[in-house]
């Protein structure tokens, strides 16, 4: 495929960020990876999920209504884990040491899905081509959502504002049960080639989806039944994948962020790449700092996009830095007040999309 380019203008926005954010950590002394406040977060999710998790699968609750509140606890922990743990590994800023970023990282594995797809689906592809309809692979939801004006209009999407949150539910189950094999097999993201895998990415990819089958099908089923394991199974992914798609959606697919459709003979954005991460791009609820503490700082998905490379506890100190450079060049800073007003955006961004 013809890789997208862009602008590299002489007065850069991301060079002035980086020079600015570089000597506020500098002038604090401190490390831009992950610190205790992380570290110690990481710890009290792992062991919730856990203790969550060996209390259903060995200590099933004769209450039926429990049973399911703790599979949606279970689904929390899990999109919480991925939050802030594997996405902070993922992209080598849980800690300084990369052993330790990579052990994060496998989180993902634990859980289902595969961290070396993840890194080429999310830190290549989304991070580089945010919102560019046909690479950033993340507006593939067809043919039952429509996410971008380039896409294929259908009947159905006419209601997408009305049933996406059955669709987000799919997710979890969808990611670890079929797209992961299907980028394995056909070793590529959307048109995106992914990188050559070692002996080691094969062993550890049919190891950890072998552990996770016996984790949460095998042992389940033997301890509790087919039944109680199929409610409490789709409960629980369900829930995982509710949680994990509202987040992301709310920092890309909002009224206000811009959504791009290049021609295939001459694929350049048209403006520098840092630029194209705030106009793709959305904060909310940053003011939440329960909000914040759960979902790993990707509220602050401006910072996040610019700087992946530094950890989400450091997101509220830098925002303010982003926000001064903003105002400086004249560049629109996206961000909705409430998590509420976010989620009113995305939706009303279906109905206009699903009408067009």
């Amino acid at each position: 495929m013809h890789i997208p380019r862009f602008l590299k203008p002489n007065d850069s926005v991301h060079a002035e960020l980086r020079q600015r954010i570089t000597a506020y950590f500098h002038r604090r002394g401190e490390d831009s990876r992950g610190d205790i406040r992380l570290h110690s977060k990481a710890i009290i999710l792992v062991v919730a999920f856990l203790a969550v998790y060996v209390h259903l699968v060995f200590f099933l609750p004769e209450q039926a209504w429990l049973c399911v509140l703790e599979a949606i606890l279970l689904g929390g922990l899990t999109a919480a884990i991925g939050f802030n743990v594997m996405h902070d590994g993922a992209h080598g800023s849980f800690s300084k040491y990369s052993f330790v970023n990579d052990l994060a990282g496998l989180s993902l594995n634990f859980l289902g899905a595969n961290v070396f797809m993840w890194k080429t689906k999310h830190n290549v592809v989304h991070h580089t081509f945010t919102n560019i309809d046909g690479v950033d692979d993340d507006l593939n939801a067809r043919p039952l959502l429509r996410l971008s004006p380039g896409q294929k209009r259908y009947w159905i999407h006419k209601y997408q504002y009305l049933y996406f949150w059955m669709v987000y539910s799919l997710l979890y189950i969808y990611w670890v049960f079929f797209t992961d094999y299907k980028k394995y097999f056909l070793q590529r993201v959307g048109e995106m080639p992914i990188g050559k895998m070692k002996w080691t990415d094969h062993l550890t990819f049919w190891g950890f989806k072998a552990l996770h089958l016996g984790l949460f099908v095998a042992l389940p089923i033997y301890t509790m039944g087919f039944v109680s394991w199929i409610i409490g199974f789709l409960v629980y992914t369900f829930s995982a994948g509710l949680i994990l798609s509202v987040v992301f959606q709310m920092a890309h697919t909002v009224s206000d962020t811009a959504v791009s459709t290049l021609d295939p003979d001459h694929r350049v954005v048209e403006s520098e790449w840092a630029v194209h991460q705030l106009q793709t791009t959305a904060n909310f609820a940053t003011r939440n700092k329960v909000l914040s503490w759960l979902v790993g700082g990707l509220n602050y998905q401006i910072e996040h996009h610019l700087f992946p490379h530094i950890s989400h506890v450091h997101y509220p100190a830098i925002s303010k830095i982003v926000r001064e450079v903003c105002e400086e060049k004249g560049i629109r800073y996206i961000e909705y007040p409430r998590f509420r007003h976010a989620l009113v955006s995305h939706i009303q961004y279906l109905r206009e999309l699903g009408r067009a």
